[in-house]
């Protein structure tokens, strides 16, 4: 553990933008798990009597046209979209890759069917299958999770297939096998580990992804139900406000949405080294 600890200061002092994105992701965390202590009004309480009231020192992110404080409204809406993302890259990345490496390893019968079903959900625009699926199950949290973990399946498969293939028959695998391991042994403690630098830069970019996704289904209405505080639908009814000058309305949750994915995207190379075994120090 110590070791691990000092590796992993090590690839982050190489990197110092590395270290702001875990700075944002601490952050971001943070504001997901107790912000509901933080903020200073109930983000589902109305008041017409304060409605588009611009940014001020008693409401920093200024108030929605239902009077609403949008600062408040903001930080609840992280655990909402962080939430959904984490679940259903974590869904997407366990079936992904227990896929792929099967497919990766045995090859035959299981490396074609599983192909096949790749080449079929790709064959798809990924935003509008999204759409489908939420629209056919209907728009719940719940199903905003299945179906963001379907389209971003098919990328762990590929990865994994990948790096498994060209480490079946490498010298630690065969000997792995002749000292009695299984192959599902084999697979799961011996290749597996190795294949998971280049996993780490796809779990953080899909994590980006899964937040626009969520946030993209919720801004054209079939994504998280109002009057629930998410990212998406903030922007979309700060949308009708804009050509009056209601700013503010889609400044801030655009802005927020909009450094989460940035701190996803900047977090893979730094994971990648931290658990790749030629970078260990």
């Amino acid at each position: 553990m110590k070791n691990w600890f000092r590796h992993t200061i090590y690839i982050f002092s190489e990197n110092p933008v590395s270290i702001f994105a875990v700075i944002l992701f601490l952050l971001y965390v943070t504001m997901a798990l107790v912000g509901h202590w933080l903020v200073p009004y109930d983000p589902y309480l109305t008041n017409t009597d304060i409605a588009l009231q611009p940014p001020s020192v008693s409401h920093w992110f200024g108030t929605d046209h239902l009077g609403r404080d949008v600062f408040s409204r903001v930080v609840i809406a992280t655990r909402m979209d962080l939430g959904i993302a984490f679940s259903a890259v974590a869904l997407s990345a366990l079936v992904g890759c227990t896929l792929g490496s099967l497919a990766g390893y045995f090859g035959g019968w299981a490396d074609q069917i599983i192909g096949r079903f790749t080449d079929i959900v790709m064959a798809f625009p990924l935003f509008v299958l999204a759409m489908g699926l939420v629209a056919a199950m209907g728009n719940t949290v719940e199903n905003i999770i299945y179906a963001t973990a379907l389209i971003n399946i098919p990328f762990y498969i590929r990865v994994s297939r990948s790096e498994v293939s060209v480490r079946r028959n490498l010298p630690y695998v065969q000997a792995a096998l002749q000292s009695g391991n299984s192959h599902f042994r084999a697979l799961a403690m011996h290749i597996f580990p190795n294949t998971l630098p280049p996993l780490m830069v796809q779990l953080s970019l899909n994590s980006g992804w899964a937040i626009l996704n969520a946030a993209g289904l919720s801004f054209i209405g079939l994504g998280v139900k109002p009057p629930e505080a998410e990212w998406g639908i903030m922007v979309a009814e700060g949308a009708n406000y804009m050509i009056s000058g209601e700013w503010w309305l889609v400044l801030f949750p655009g802005l927020v949405l909009m450094m989460a994915v940035f701190f996803f995207n900047l977090l893979g190379d730094s994971l990648r080294d931290i658990v790749d075994p030629l970078r260990r120090t």
